[in-house]
């Protein structure tokens, strides 16, 4: 796990449409640190994976672009499918109530599930995709999260692999959004109510 808070920024990582916007506020994590730490991570699953085929389960949307990169840095075989669940809507808070949007077309019986979530906050949706994928009886599931907010977690997360740990600050970029926007930026920024 990395810590990034306070980590030195690259001064090449563009700052896409920063200036004139004022909702975007100081940089988290970098291009350059995202790229390194989801090639690490995928080291590390192809190593403890060895010889089984993961089943990537990636929780829409936020996941989407960390699914993407983590998979072609995975060196095995892996299969993947999609979930979505909401507890945010277009809020910056969550309501914390989570429903699933869309569920899996895969079944889960007697296969090795990696849920690629994006981002932990108080780890209560998490806690319920846990609950309701091993209800489905895979022969084992695991968790990456990219990121994990800092001393929000209410529930014991158990994660795998974990990317970064980051302030309680709302984050936006790498998949990461406000009502929408923001989630094509090549790394991750505060997000600033106006």
């Amino acid at each position: 796990m990395s810590d990034i808070a306070g980590h030195g920024r690259s001064q090449s990582t563009p700052i896409y449409n920063r200036q004139s916007d004022p909702c975007l506020g100081p940089v988290v994590a970098t291009a350059e640190d995202l790229e390194r730490r989801v090639a690490e991570l995928g080291a590390e699953i192809t190593k403890d994976y060895a010889g089984r085929v993961p089943l990537l389960v990636g929780v829409l949307k936020g996941a989407c672009f960390f699914l993407a990169d983590l998979a072609r840095a995975i060196e095995l075989p892996v299969e993947v499918d999609f979930m979505a669940v909401s507890s945010y809507g277009n809020s910056t808070q969550t309501s914390g109530v989570v429903r699933i949007v869309k569920d899996l077309d895969a079944d889960l019986n007697g296969r090795h599930v990696l849920i690629v979530e994006d981002i932990v906050d108080s780890g209560l949706t998490l806690s319920y995709l846990r609950r309701n994928l091993a209800a489905r009886h895979p022969a084992s599931l695991e968790v990456v999260a990219l990121f994990v907010k800092r001393g929000l977690q209410s529930v014991d997360l158990d994660l795998a692999y974990q990317g970064f740990e980051i302030p309680p600050d709302f984050v936006v970029g790498y998949g990461l959004d406000v009502s929408e926007r923001y989630r094509n930026l090549p790394y991750l920024a505060t997000y600033v109510e106006r």
